[in-house]
Formats: C-alpha cells, sequence, structure tokens
C-alpha cells in the first residue's frame, strides 16, 4: 500500500502551481531567458508557473527567500551566475551547492557598450579617455559579483580602471540608464543589449573574447583583446543562466522537472530566441550541471582574487584554484 501510494504521488506531481522567482528584475538577461523558457515548461507539466521578480543584493535576496521556502519543489529560483560569487565577495554564504540545479539553460556572450553621445570608437579611445581623466568617467555595474564587476576585474588585473561605478538592479536598468546619459559605459550581456545596439541606442565597443564577432545586425565588434591581450589569459569567459530548488526536494519533483526543462530547451522557440540573443544552449542538469557550476566558481572566483576584488580568498570557502 505504501509503494502505491509513493506512486501515485509521483505521478500527481505537481498537483498545484509552482511559484518561480527571477533572482534579476524585468526586462535584463535572467528575465528574458526565463520567462521564454516557462511557457514550453508550463505545456509539458500540465501547471502554471507564477513568475515574479525578486531583485535585489545581486540575487541574494531571491536565493535566500527561495532556500527559506518548503523542500516541495513547488519553488523555483530562476537565476543567473552572480551567487556563485557571494561567498568570496562578502555578500553571503549562500551559493548553488545548497540547491539542486534543475538545468544550467544557456550562456551568454558579454559586451562593453557605450552612450552614443561620447565619442569613443573602440575601446582603446575609451581607456585613454579614462586614463586622462580618472574618476569622471562613469561605469554602470549590478553590484559585486555581476558581469559589469567580473569584467571590471579582468580589466583591473592587467590595466588601470579608475572610473566611479553607478550600480543598478540588473542589465536592463543599467541599459536605460545607458540610453539616458546617467552613466557613460558598462558591461553586459549581449542578450540584454543586442536590440538596443541593433536600433542604434548605443555603441558597442568590445566582446569579451579573443577572436572578433561577426554579425548581420550587429557587424564586427572587434575582441577586447586588441585593446588589453592581457585578458586573453581569463577567456572564455560569460554569465550563465539556469533553474534550480533546493537541494532536498522529493526525487520525483526533480526527475520531473529536469526532464520537462530538458525538453523545452529544446523547442524551435527557445532555440531561436536563445540564437538571436547570442545566447549558447547548454541544457544540463543534476551532476553535470554541478561540474559546470563548481568550474564556473573556481576559475572567476580566483580572477576576483587575483585583481584584488574579493573580499575574502575563495581558499577560505574551499573553492580549488582552476
Amino acid at each position: 500500500m505504501l509503494a502505491l501510494a509513493g506512486g501515485a504521488m509521483a505521478q500527481s506531481y505537481p498537483e498545484r502551481e509552482i511559484s518561480g522567482v527571477i533572482q534579476w528584475s524585468a526586462g535584463g538577461a535572467t528575465d528574458v531567458v526565463s520567462r521564454a523558457i516557462t511557457p514550453h515548461v508550463e505545456e509539458i507539466i500540465g501547471k502554471k508557473i507564477v513568475m515574479q521578480n525578486k531583485p535585489g543584493g545581486v540575487g541574494a535576496i531571491a536565493t535566500n527567500f527561495v532556500y527559506q521556502q518548503s523542500a516541495d519543489g513547488y519553488t523555483l529560483l530562476y537565476g543567473a551566475e552572480n551567487p556563485q560569487l557571494h561567498a568570496v565577495m562578502g555578500i553571503a554564504n549562500l551559493d548553488y551547492s545548497k540547491f539542486y540545479p534543475i538545468n544550467i539553460l544557456g550562456r551568454g556572450k558579454v559586451v562593453v557598450i557605450a552612450n552614443n553621445d561620447k565619442p569613443w570608437k573602440s575601446f582603446r579611445e575609451l581607456l585613454d579617455d579614462i586614463e586622462a581623466n580618472p574618476g569622471k568617467i562613469k561605469m554602470g555595474t549590478a553590484g559585486p559579483g555581476s558581469v559589469p564587476h567580473t569584467v571590471s576585474a579582468m580589466i583591473t588585473a592587467v590595466a588601470k580602471l579608475p572610473v566611479t561605478a553607478v550600480p543598478f538592479d540588473g542589465d536592463g536598468p543599467g541599459l536605460t540608464a545607458l540610453q539616458g546619459g546617467h552613466i557613460d559605459f558598462m558591461a553586459s550581456s549581449l542578450g540584454s543589449a543586442a536590440e538596443h545596439i541593433k536600433a542604434g541606442r548605443m555603441r558597442v565597443l568590445a566582446v569579451l573574447s579573443d577572436t572578433a564577432m561577426t554579425d548581420s545586425a550587429l557587424g564586427n565588434i572587434p575582441p577586447i583583446t586588441d585593446a588589453l591581450p592581457g585578458v586573453a589569459k581569463y577567456l572564455p569567459w560569460g554569465p550563465f543562466y539556469g533553474v534550480f530548488a533546493k537541494r532536498d526536494i522529493p526525487e520525483e519533483a526533480k526527475a520531473k522537472l529536469s526532464a520537462a526543462f530538458r525538453k523545452a530547451a529544446q523547442s524551435p522557440q527557445f532555440i531561436e530566441l536563445m540564437n538571436g540573443r547570442h545566447n549558447e544552449i547548454v541544457n544540463l542538469s543534476g551532476e553535470e550541471a554541478d561540474a559546470f557550476l563548481k568550474k564556473w566558481q573556481s576559475v572567476t572566483a580566483w580572477i576576483l582574487q587575483g585583481a584584488g576584488l574579493a573580499k575574502h580568498s575563495p581558499a577560505e570557502f574551499g573553492i580549488p584554484k582552476p
């Protein structure tokens, strides 16, 4: 009778709607990817996933909120890479080791973009202006451990970057501020910035790569290593997007959710969106996803340590050198 009851529970999950908590604000890369995959998952599992944005604390607010919920599989965390750096940045001790990776959906390219009213036509010109006017140029960031912060750490490790950092709750608000002239430049996921670049609302100066990127709509984007060859040792690097649940949710929930997101990530509509936003589909879950997360954490945490931007050594938390 107990076996039959357990089988019935496995077949009935989910019995009600699921809550989906997005780490970042509306309009950013994580939000767009999260809302694009979810309708396909809903169709597969036959239940609604109610989405809400909980930005703040470089992803820590949403991460902690989901961690405080019951481990029943009815609260999912739609997140990016940031919690993997919270410990070394002194933000929180909670990272993805406390969560089960339902799916690492994809990873994105990073670009350095500038306000259209600025004279810079290349990343080298921006660096020269920063050097000539220390502290006067405003750089958008999304807090410690964010994409802009990590990219600035790479740059700082090989060159001086005396800028004024202006924080935002994600790349969406940062890009809006960039268009309004409230900041002068920022590093951003290409997925968030692509439509703005295509529309001519901002100028792209470089791609975080050691090779140029050519796109029919965006044109030829030079690699950041043209201006700073020393950054090459940190590449390839980029943000990632995933879906997580508390580590100890029922095995039935893990299996059903993992299978649903894996299938949804193969849908033509989602693939088209990811390709259109220049994201690479990863589509990993379980042990493979855990290995991906650990490697990303190791590489990035030690980048920050090497640049002198980490508040705590990765060694304190058992994060091995890559």
